[in-house]
């Protein structure tokens, strides 16, 4: 019995974290978050950037199977859209070149179409997020040229 009349006796110890050990971690998050933060955004950014390119590639690899069959890229009238739906006078035609249709840029807007193109034989290019023409980063213009 002497030990439990002892044992009430005793100052109780709280379990727990005091303010400034809180405030220190609290300090910590915020210099991490700091510092990995921007990265991460960049790299979201860059990703749609990433994601036109991968698709201006598929649409140049379907113009490429649309001219062996047909003999010609299409006109700028015919558009991507004769890569999906065949124009009236695209004898040969095998499609449609693309499973899906045609895709839009990641932006949620059309791909620009040119033939014959000002930077290559055809162009195909996105007007980046900003949807105007040049920019820096992701408003720049992604092209397949």
């Amino acid at each position: 019995m002497g030990q439990s009349i002892a044992h009430r006796l005793s100052p109780r110890r709280q379990h727990g974290f005091t303010l400034i050990e809180l405030l220190v971690v609290l300090v910590i998050l915020g210099l991490l978050a700091g510092l990995v933060g921007p990265n991460i955004i960049n790299q979201l950014g860059g990703a749609k950037t990433d994601t036109a390119l991968v698709q201006i590639k598929q649409l140049e690899q379907a113009l490429e199977m649309y001219k062996l069959d047909v003999g010609r890229y299409p006109t700028n009238s015919e558009g991507l859209e004769a890569l999906v739906q065949k124009p009236g006078d695209a004898d040969g035609w095998n499609g449609p070149y693309l499973k899906s249709g045609v895709p839009r840029d990641p932006w949620k807007r059309d791909y620009h179409y040119a033939y014959p193109g000002s930077r290559a034989d055809v162009d195909i290019y996105s007007l980046g997020q900003d949807g105007a023409e040049g920019g820096e980063g992701e408003d720049a213009d992604v092209g397949n040229w």
